[in-house]
This record gives structure tokens, sequence and C-alpha cells, in this order.
């Protein structure tokens, strides 16, 4: 039965735009808790513990509130359980692992319009994979519109050369690439497993990993306080809430008008990045880039007569 909340076009509408906003926050709050437990950039072990507590504990929500619901969520096959696992280790673990690396060396400002490629790599993997959703000459051009605002963002200040290192810019961009390369493989799960059992397995499985790596190369936090604490419980619940419901709203609604949200992920990103960081967006490369990458995103994610847009949303 559909719930009239997720069909009816203004809350569609505000619940899509409160997880883009949910998914941009976390680019200032993981920056923030970086400086609350005392994370240097140069501490991946401790960066890898933190991210790992974070997902571990956003799978544990996750799959808490799947039991509420009365839905099974031990009731997967051998060859499930194993699919489960990989995509635990590939999408939670090794994405983070980019991530929250690349994180400590770039603004959130930069990670933001950065991780915004995972769209354009959804697009052309699925040219490679999906007989029915092959590149178009409107893809093509998005996706060349939406690199030429990686190039963008990365000049420096001086307008010549690029400002990029493998640890900052090169991890972030990797972490986009293993998100669209996972959530082709989650969809391709999420035909035989409800997809909120799958992500719940899928964010504490893998946050276990990450939280296994980061204590036993000698990652430490430092002592958490009701700021830090709440940040991290925050952090957890964001992923949870938007995650469960954007599945919902993808369950009840065209996937092609939800795709178009995809911009605000880096718009939010960057506006509370500037607000809460004090990042300065002053820039004209970060403007620029912006407007590219969001240009290059509604031009693959705009619905065509051939069919709707490759679903490419996932939690940063």
């Amino acid at each position: 039965m559909t719930h009239p909340l997720l069909t009816r076009r203004a809350s569609v509408f505000a619940l899509a735009t409160l997880c883009c906003l949910l998914w941009g926050s976390a680019y200032p709050a993981v920056k923030a808790g970086y400086a609350m437990l005392d994370i240097a950039p140069s501490d991946m072990a401790s960066q890898l513990l933190f991210a790992g507590w974070r997902f571990l504990l956003a799978g544990a929500i996750l799959l808490g509130v799947t039991v509420a619901m009365r839905k099974p969520i031990l009731k997967v096959t051998g060859s499930q359980a194993r699919q489960l696992v990989l995509l635990g280790l590939f999408q939670t673990t090794l994405q983070y692992v980019f991530f929250y690396i690349g994180l400590a060396h770039v603004t959130g400002v930069k990670a933001s319009i950065l991780n915004a490629t995972g769209t354009f790599f959804s697009v052309v993997l699925a040219h490679f994979i999906y007989t029915n959703d092959r590149l178009s000459h409107r893809k093509v051009w998005g996706c060349i519109v939406g690199f030429l605002g990686v190039l963008v963002v990365n000049l420096g200040r001086g307008g010549l050369g690029l400002d990029v290192t493998l640890l900052g810019e090169g991890f972030i961009i990797g972490a986009a690439f293993v998100l669209a390369a996972g959530s082709i493989y989650g969809k391709r799960i999420s035909r035989d497993l409800d997809p909120m059992v799958m992500t719940g397995w899928q964010l504490a499985l893998g946050g276990a990993v990450l939280v296994a790596i980061g204590l036993i190369t000698g990652g430490h936090l430092g002592a958490f306080d009701a700021r830090s604490g709440a940040l991290l419980l925050y952090m957890a619940l964001l992923s949870a809430f938007a995650f469960a419901t954007w599945s919902l709203l993808l369950k009840h609604n065209p996937v092609g008008m939800l795709a178009a949200f995809n911009f605000l992920v880096p718009v939010f990103g960057v506006a509370l990045s500037s607000l809460f960081l004090g990042e300065s967006v002053m820039r004209w490369t970060y403007g620029a880039a912006l407007v590219l990458v969001c240009g290059g995103i509604w031009l693959v994610t705009r619905p065509s007569k051939a069919g709707a847009p490759i679903e490419a949303r996932a939690d940063p």
C-alpha cells in the first residue's frame, strides 16, 4: 500500500531535500569531529577508527529500526551472507578508508564538490554493465562538464597548474569511484534482499572492520565529551535516517524524479562547510566548479524518452 506522504509532491520534495541536506552536513561534521577528538591529518589509524564507530552505530540503528518494522534481519542464505560481507568490505570499509583519509587533507568545501563525481562514475560504469543504460550524447556531455568542474576546483590559487595531492583530492575521488561501483553491486543484491536489511548489515559489517583496522594499527580517539558524543550520534543517525527515507521514496516514486536532487548534496556541503567551519568560498574556482558539477549532474540524471537515469545516491 502506498503511503500518501511518500507520493504527495510537496512531501516528496521536502523529504528528498532533507536527505540531501543531511548528506551535505556530513562533510563539516567529519571535519569537526577530527578537531573535537584531536585527530591529526597524518593519524590515519584514528581517522579509520572514528569512521568505524560511526558506521557500526549507524548499521546497528538501521537494523534495530528494521526489527521494529517486523522485518527479519537474519533470514539470509549463505550466498546472500557472502554478498553482504563483500558489499560491506567494499562500499563501507574501502570507500571510507578513502573518504575519511582524504577529508583530513582537503577542505569540506572542496571535498563536497569532488565527491559528487560519483554520479558521473555511475553513468560510465552503467554503460559497460547494463545493456539498457548506454551512454547518450547528453550523458557524455554531462560527464565532460562535471569533470571539467573537477579540474577547475583543483586549479592553483594563481590559476596555473593543479593543486592536487594523492592523500587529499586523489582519495576523495577514489571514494567516489568506489561508491559508484559499490552502488551498482548493491543494486543487484537488493533484488533478492530488503534494501534496509542489506544496508544495515553493510554498514555494521563494514564499520566493524574499520574499527578493527583502526585499533590494530594503533588508532585512538580523544576523550569523548557531550559535544563529541552528540556529534558521533548525529552522524550515525543521519546515515540511518537518510538512507531509510531515500529507499522508501525510491520505492514509491520514479527514480528519475529523485535523481535530480543529487545536485543539492554538493551545494549543501559547500554552504555548511563554509558556515560551520569558516572555510572560504570566495575563490572563483569554487563557484565555477560547483556550477559545472551541478550542471553535469543535471544533464546525466535528466529523464529521457529512453528511460530513467541510473540511481546514484549514497551516504558520504
